[in-house]
């Protein structure tokens, strides 16, 4: 069963460890939980490839995650010049990787190019941004972004930015943490609109969401989030929300990290499979068959044991068949849903 992935971070992980990082990706390698090797042994034929610039200045020192009840600090937003730079380079190594790949992989801006890669046995990236610390007020940040092939931008991350304000890492807590988007924030949605370029509501709170589905015209798209119904995080969904992405034909990709399955909410890696379809259940249930989708949040979270890294995604079909899902019901959630959500959304 092949599959498309709503978020990963293998660039940020790439990017840090520096090196010969495109080679890294290509020849694969112990480290990660996503590389090609791994991505071509799972079925895992693109996906969303996010830039997130990490901040210059950590937080003060957090509980970890593992421990509940948890409320991370976060640290302040990364300066522009700096998230520029990092944010370029992100993108560069993701060129790079492209160019070097013999044609293995290849950058997507279309549903089209994502299936002809498909049918090539290539991979095909698309590039993301997780937070906009990168665009400046005016967006003139965004054109040049756009023009070298961002198609999905995730307004904030968790940090709060001049666009709005993110959901903090909180359990228990409801996504209604603050304030939403700002003046800069709706225009930056309406630019997006304009453009075609997808909305990632993931990392908005409450406020930020309705925001966004009020002045969206395109479907409403959490890229690696969960039920908040099955696990109460700051960072997971609302059945009221989950009702609103349905209503726009929109779409949620189920999120692997453990933080926001378990109903403990604790970072387990040794959490059962049957935990992801349960949120995968859950969310057919409340979407329909059409609007539910899969974002590993690879190389950004701790997962479950059983999937490991992009080269297990063949065991979560298997839990999902044991569920007594067909294999149409499977195909799409793993591949079309992403399709259909994004052909609406970019127009092509």
């Amino acid at each position: 069963m092949h599959s498309f992935d709503g978020h990963n971070d293998v660039l940020l992980r790439l990017w840090r460890q520096g090196g010969d990082a495109a080679a890294a990706f290509l020849d694969g390698e112990a480290k990660g939980q996503l590389d090609l090797p791994r991505a071509i042994k799972g079925g895992m034929v693109g996906g969303l490839y996010a830039i997130f610039v990490p901040s210059e200045r950590k937080a003060a020192a957090a509980e970890p995650m593992d421990l509940v009840p948890y409320d991370v600090p976060l640290p302040p937003p990364p300066e522009l010049t700096h998230a520029q730079r990092a944010t370029l380079e992100m993108a560069s190594l993701l060129f790079r990787i492209a160019e070097q790949s013999k044609g293995r992989v290849r950058l997507a801006r279309s549903v089209a190019d994502i299936r002809d890669a498909k049918a090539a046995g290539a991979h095909a990236p698309v590039l993301h941004i997780e937070g906009c610390e990168a665009l400046d007020a005016d967006l003139r940040m965004l054109d040049v972004l756009y023009a070298a092939g961002l198609r999905s931008l995730g307004p904030v991350w968790s940090r709060s930015n001049i666009f709005g304000h993110g959901v903090p890492f909180r359990f228990p807590s409801s996504p209604d943490t603050g304030d939403g988007l700002t003046d800069p924030g709706k225009a930056l949605i309406r630019r997006c609109n304009e453009l075609r370029v997808l909305v990632d509501l993931s990392h908005l709170n409450e406020k930020g969401f309705w925001d966004v589905a009020g002045l969206s015209d395109a479907p409403l798209v959490a890229s690696h989030s969960n039920a908040h119904a099955l696990a109460a995080s700051s960072r997971n969904l609302t059945d009221k929300q989950l009702a609103a992405i349905r209503e726009s034909g929109g779409l949620v990709g189920v999120n692997y990290a453990v933080s926001f399955l378990r109903e403990d909410g604790k970072r387990v890696a040794a959490t059962p499979l049957d935990t992801v379809v349960d949120h995968i259940a859950y969310l057919v249930d409340k979407l329909g068959e059409d609007g539910v989708g899969l974002g590993s949040d690879f190389d950004g979270a701790t997962i479950p044991d059983g999937i490991g890294s992009a080269a297990g995604l063949p065991n979560l079909v298997a839990a999902m068949r044991k569920r007594q899902f067909g294999d149409a019901l499977i195909e799409k959630i793993c591949f079309e849903n992403w399709m259909r959500v994004l052909a609406r959304t970019w127009g092509a």
